[in-house]
Order: C-alpha cells, then sequence, then structure tokens
C-alpha cells in the first residue's frame, strides 16, 4: 500500500509538473483587438435590384489626338496622297462640352506648298534631284488628285536620288516583322528603274528592311512588295525611302506601309491599341465621333459616302482638331472594329449642324436626312437593297446589327435654336423606315420624344464625386422620359492621361451610373486615345496614351475595365453609413468619399462589390450581405491605390494598375479594410 501511495504522490506531483509546464510553454500574448470599423457597407442580396442595361460599357471616339491617323489605324505614312497642309499656329482647345458660346474661326488653312508636308529628298553625295507636287495627269480626279514627282537629274550606282517619308514620328521598326507596301508609280521618258524600298535609321545609316521593283512603265500601275526586318533592334528613329541609282522623273501616288494588323485585316488597325480597348470588354461603340461628325463647315462633315471602297476613292477631308484625315478609316472600318470586338455600333449622323455656326433647315435639310436613311441601309441592309449591295461588294456580306441612331451632336451650342425642327425631319425619316430603330437626341426636344437623350459631362474629380447620385434623383424615375446615354465624361485631371486623382472620381462617377443603369442605358469615356508625341495631342486628359512603339492604359483605363470586365445581370441597393462623419474630408460628398455599387450574377448568386474610397485615410468596413445564404469565405479583390497625382506613362505603363489580392474571411457579415485613395472590386461567392 505504502510503495503504491508513494509512487502514486509522485506519479500525481509529475503530472501536475508537466501540466504546470505545458500551461507556460502554450500560454498566448493577449492580442489588441481588431480596429474599429468606421462604418457599414449594406449589400440587401434578398432584394431583386434593377436589371442592368446590356449595353452599358461602350467605347466613344472620333479623330482628335491623332486617334485613327497615326493611332488605331495602321497605315504608317503620312500624308500619304500629298494633300496634308502645314500644321498651322496653336488655339485653345476645344472640345465637347467646353466650347465656348462663339467660337471664332480658324485661321485659313494654307494650300499644300510644292514640296509636300512629311515628304523629302534623300540624295547620295554628288547625286541630286528636286521633288514637286504635281496636278497634272493624277490618278483619279477624285482623291488623287495629286503626284509627287522626282526629277533625278544626277545619280549613278552607289549614289541614289529618292523620296522619304518621315512617318507619324518615326517608324516603329521591330524584328521579325514584315510590312506591306503599296503605292502608284509611272515614270517619265528615259526612266524604267529600277526602284528600291527602304526602311532605313533616319541618318540612312542603317537599313532594316529593303526591297525592289524592277521596272516603272509610262503609265500609272499599282505596284504591291513587303519589307521584311531581320534581327534588328526595336526603334522608332526610321524613315520610309523609295529610291533610284538612274536619272530621269518618276511620279508616285498613294504610298502606304502597313504593319502586321488586328485580325490582319489588310486595311486594318493597330494590335497593341485594339488589345487594350478589348480588354475593357466593351458592348459599343459610338462612331464616328463628336465634333468629327459635323466638323467646322457641313464640307467638312463626316461625309460617310466618301469614306467607303477603295482607298483610291477616298479623298479625305479636314478635321475640326486642326489636322487632315486621310478617311482610310472610313464607315466600313469603324463597323469592321466593332465586328473584331464584339461591340455594337451607335450610329452619329450628321443633322446639318456644323461647328463654325452654320445651319441647315428646311428643303435644304433633306439631302442630309436621306444621306443618314441611305447610311443605316448601308449598315443594316441586306442585298437586296442599294446599299447593302454596296456594302457586300466592299467585302462585307452580311448587314450589321444596329439598335440606336444618334441625330448629330452636341446641339445645344446651335445659337439659331433649330434642333427642334432638325430632329423632326431626322426622326420622322428614321422613324417611318426603321420604326424599331432608338434614336438619339443630343439635347432638349419639344416636338418629339426622343428614346434616348445624350448627357455629356467634363468636370474636375471633386465635382464628379459630390455629383455621384446625379441620376437618384426622382425626376429620372418617372418611367415616362427618355432613357440617358452619358455619351462623354471625364474627371479632367492629369496630362496627357488621367492621374489616380482623377480616376477616383471616374470611379464614383460609374458607381452612380450603375446603380441608375435603368434609366442610364449606355455610357462612354471621352476622349479615347492620345498620340503622347510632341504636337500629338489636341486635348488633355485622355483614357489611352501611345506614342509609335508603345502604349498604356491610364489609372482611368483601369477602373473603367474593372468596372465592365466584373459586372453582374442586376444591381442591388447598397449603402455605406459612417459611425461618425469624416472630419478630414469635403462635408458635401456623401459619407465624405466613399462610394458603392454592388452586382449580382443572376446564374451563381455572386455578389460584385465596387467601393471607391477617394479618402486620405483607409476605411474598415463592417460588410452586411443581408439575406445572403452560404457565402463561401474564399473571395477576390483587385484594388488600384498610390499616390493622388500618380499617373501612368510610356516609361511606367503600370505604376498605377489593379493588384489581386485573395479574402478568406468572407461571410453574410465580415470586416474590410479599403485603402486610402483606392478602387476596389470584391466578388464574393454564394449559394
Amino acid at each position: 500500500m505504502g510503495r503504491r501511495t508513494r509512487f502514486g504522490v509522485l506519479a500525481v506531483g509529475l503530472l501536475l509538473c508537466g501540466c504546470a509546464h505545458t500551461t507556460q510553454q502554450t500560454a498566448t500574448i493577449p492580442q489588441p483587438p481588431p480596429p474599429p470599423t468606421t462604418g457599414t457597407l449594406t449589400v440587401r442580396v434578398d432584394q431583386p435590384g434593377i436589371r442592368m442595361s446590356p449595353t452599358f460599357y461602350g467605347l466613344m471616339t472620333e479623330e482628335i489626338n491623332h486617334s485613327y491617323d497615326g493611332g488605331l489605324y495602321g497605315e504608317l505614312i503620312e500624308n500619304r496622297v500629298f494633300e496634308d497642309p502645314p500644321p498651322p499656329p496653336p488655339r485653345p482647345g476645344r472640345r465637347a462640352g467646353s466650347r465656348p458660346a462663339a467660337p471664332p474661326p480658324p485661321p485659313p488653312i494654307p494650300v499644300p506648298p510644292d514640296v509636300p508636308f512629311h515628304w523629302s529628298v534623300v540624295a547620295a553625295d554628288g547625286a541630286a534631284g528636286p521633288i514637286i507636287t504635281d496636278k497634272t495627269d493624277p490618278v483619279n480626279d477624285n482623291a488623287l488628285k495629286r503626284s509627287l514627282r522626282l526629277d533625278i537629274t544626277s545619280a549613278d550606282t552607289g549614289k541614289r536620288v529618292g523620296v522619304s517619308n518621315d512617318g507619324y514620328w518615326g517608324f516603329p521598326i521591330r524584328p521579325n516583322t514584315t510590312f506591306r507596301v503599296s503605292f502608284y508609280a509611272r515614270a517619265g521618258a528615259g526612266f524604267s528603274g529600277p526602284l528600291t524600298v527602304d526602311l532605313e535609321s533616319r541618318d540612312g545609316a542603317t537599313v532594316y528592311a529593303t526591297a525592289a521593283v524592277d521596272s516603272v512603265g509610262a503609265r500609272w500601275k499599282k505596284y504591291n512588295l513587303t519589307l521584311t526586318t531581320g534581327q534588328v533592334d526595336t526603334t522608332a528613329n526610321a524613315r520610309f525611302v523609295i529610291s533610284a541609282e538612274h536619272t530621269g522623273s518618276v511620279w508616285f501616288s498613294l504610298v502606304s506601309l502597313f504593319p502586321p494588323t488586328f485580325n490582319d485585316r489588310p486595311n486594318g488597325n493597330r494590335i497593341d491599341l485594339m488589345q487594350l480597348l478589348g480588354d475593357m470588354h466593351p458592348d459599343f461603340l459610338r462612331l464616328p465621333g463628336g465634333n468629327y461628325v459635323e466638323g467646322d463647315t457641313p464640307r467638312d462633315r463626316f461625309a460617310w459616302e466618301n469614306t467607303i471602297g477603295p482607298l483610291e476613292d477616298r479623298p479625305g477631308h479636314q478635321s475640326p482638331w486642326r489636322y487632315r484625315s486621310s478617311d482610310g478609316f472610313g464607315l466600313l472600318e469603324f463597323l469592321e472594329w466593332c465586328e473584331d470586338l464584339h461591340m455594337q455600333p451607335v450610329l452619329a449622323v450628321y443633322a446639318g449642324y456644323a461647328l463654325r455656326g452654320a445651319h441647315v433647315v428646311g428643303p435644304e435639310l433633306q439631302p442630309y436626312v436621306q444621306e443618314a436613311l441611305d447610311e443605316i441601309e448601308y449598315v443594316t441592309g441586306d442585298q437586296t437593297t442599294q446599299w447593302g449591295r454596296r456594302r457586300a461588294a466592299d467585302g462585307h456580306a452580311d448587314p450589321f446589327k444596329l439598335t440606336y441612331v444618334e441625330i448629330g451632336n452636341e446641339d445645344q451650342f446651335d445659337r439659331s435654336r433649330s434642333y427642334d425642327e432638325r430632329f423632326t425631319a431626322f426622326h420622322d425619316a428614321i422613324k417611318a423606315k426603321y420604326p424599331d430603330l432608338q434614336l438619339i437626341a443630343t439635347t432638349t426636344v419639344t416636338t418629339r420624344t426622343p428614346d434616348v437623350v445624350d448627357d455629356h459631362y467634363y468636370r474636375p474629380s471633386l465635382t464628379m464625386q459630390r455629383d455621384a447620385h446625379h441620376y437618384d434623383v426622382p425626376k429620372y424615375h418617372t418611367g415616362k422620359g427618355p432613357k440617358i446615354f452619358v455619351g462623354e465624361w471625364a474627371s479632367r485631371e492629369g496630362n496627357p492621361t488621367p492621374t489616380l486623382w482623377a480616376a477616383l472620381g471616374d470611379g464614383a462617377w460609374l458607381t452612380g451610373l450603375e446603380r441608375d443603369s435603368d434609366v442610364v442605358v449606355m455610357q462612354c469615356y471621352a476622349p479615347l486615345l492620345v498620340d503622347v508625341n510632341p504636337g500629338g495631342m489636341q486635348w488633355p486628359t485622355d483614357l489611352i496614351g501611345f506614342d509609335t512603339l508603345h502604349s498604356y492604359g491610364s489609372p482611368s483605363y483601369y477602373v473603367q475595365k474593372m468596372f465592365s470586365v466584373n459586372r453582374g445581370d442586376s444591381v442591388v441597393p447598397s449603402e455605406i453609413t459612417m459611425n461618425a462623419p469624416p472630419t478630414t474630408e469635403p462635408a458635401t460628398r456623401p459619407t465624405g468619399g466613399l462610394f458603392v455599387s454592388a452586382n449580382r450574377v443572376d446564374a451563381t448568386g455572386e455578389i460584385i462589390l465596387k467601393v471607391v474610397n477617394s479618402m486620405s485615410d483607409s476605411q474598415r468596413l463592417t460588410i452586411n450581405l443581408s439575406g445572403a445564404a452560404n457565402v463561401s469565405p474564399d473571395a477576390t479583390a483587385w484594388v488600384l491605390t498610390g499616390q493622388r497625382l500618380d499617373q501612368n506613362s510610356v516609361q511606367h505603363p503600370t505604376k498605377v494598375a489593379p493588384v489581386e489580392t485573395d479574402i478568406h474571411d468572407a461571410a453574410a457579415q465580415f470586416t474590410h479594410e479599403f485603402p486610402a485613395l483606392s478602387v476596389s472590386v470584391i466578388r464574393i461567392k454564394t449559394r
């Protein structure tokens, strides 16, 4: 008994010692409680919400900032038909939504000089030969009225003379790249070639690619060849040259050079820009633009019939943004752009008003009404129609889907107050032939009820934030008025592309537009593109920047992309309530600088939160998914943040870009911290 007792006491003692030792090792240091939340984000998942418009996210485009010629349009030769005037002196920019009441007329556009802009002579030592534009014996009298004449007076083997084009701020030379070259040429007496075609460095010391035309005849002929680079360095320091080593005269017309294009279209688009645009998942393209539709005068409008068919039949025209449009990017190219990115066109038609004040009313308006009807038929008609057959002959047999037609552009600037009469004429004619088309008015109309009205906003970021609830007011939700198309808008801060602060204004504005997408059926940022080369920009604060070799999305681009890619079928009610009013932010902003929109995906029940925090401090919110069941703890977030004045650039294309993170504590109620100066998108799985 005694031995058992001693053993028992010893065992108990050892056990107690072991317990004491274990307790000492596993003791945890008390952790401070989590920081308090600053507010609550409530999402009413169990309520039906409003349907997200299927055409909500789109693109607005026009020929500004070299968006087409020198930008999206693949053509690399500037002034390929020798009609471009030298650039006029700069004058203050003007654009949709910010034009003065009475815009001053621009100075006269000078007649092109004898030596065409962007063209020059290349001659080796001891060789010589001037160039001059020539209007005798043109290729045709419609579009190719001028040619470039080269008179080689002195040349020999190894001593060439030629014509050189400097391109749009150079040429995009990359290794192992094939370019398509075409031009018309004819030879004078005593000259038969050959011609050498080069892509070379600007000083001529390095040839990147070369090809030859063996002989040139006395009559105009189109020549086609390819230039292929080898293992060359990537550079824009290049020029295009056609040269010869024999004396005599030779004429050139419609000189063209194309790099590889998106979907390999022969008259196609720049690949990197198309990829950036496609990554936004746009629903529509508003074409051919804003001011570009009207032109400074009716003669300078986008006359769509002059932009279809072979390039040889497109004369080009003066754009309102101080340079000439080649019209190589014509109506069919716009429609194929839509086809390539799976968008539908929103077609703007010229409605009888031009930017310098000219307006057309009465019987004189009828040709323009017919022009619009013919344009719609070109887009939508089958091959039993006149213009449907023409589209098929131009290479696209099938009609395009068309839902919306916009009558004019920003006609509130028409001081004659003639838009009621003009809209009525177009409305009645289009509805009579195409009753299902939705017609968009560009300003208030009293004589007819438009289906949609186009609103434009260009404002500072803080103004956009303060007005993020613009369309929440009851007058927009009576069910009686027209729907809204916010066809141009931007937080205008940043040059040439937006700052992060501008992107926060854009994000706040978008949350409001989404919450009211039962009324706002379409929206698109503007301008879309800007050439950041010196002299390439006419309007600062643009969504996507590019130069000859590079392109990049701005912080605002990434906000658009984050919202568009992550969208649901409906927008459910959501609200943010703060525990205390923010003391460091303007009181005029709702919730001090927090903005939210919540989407729901029908098929999966997934909830998508879009939250903008424009405050200078992070905000820790309790997220309450009211009525949600079976919330997965694993969610995904994308966060865009940085410093207020941060911008992306060619040198730093993703300085401000979204970062993907994982969340592992999602629930019907959980807390999440939203960084200062940030846009966040969170996808939460339910069911």
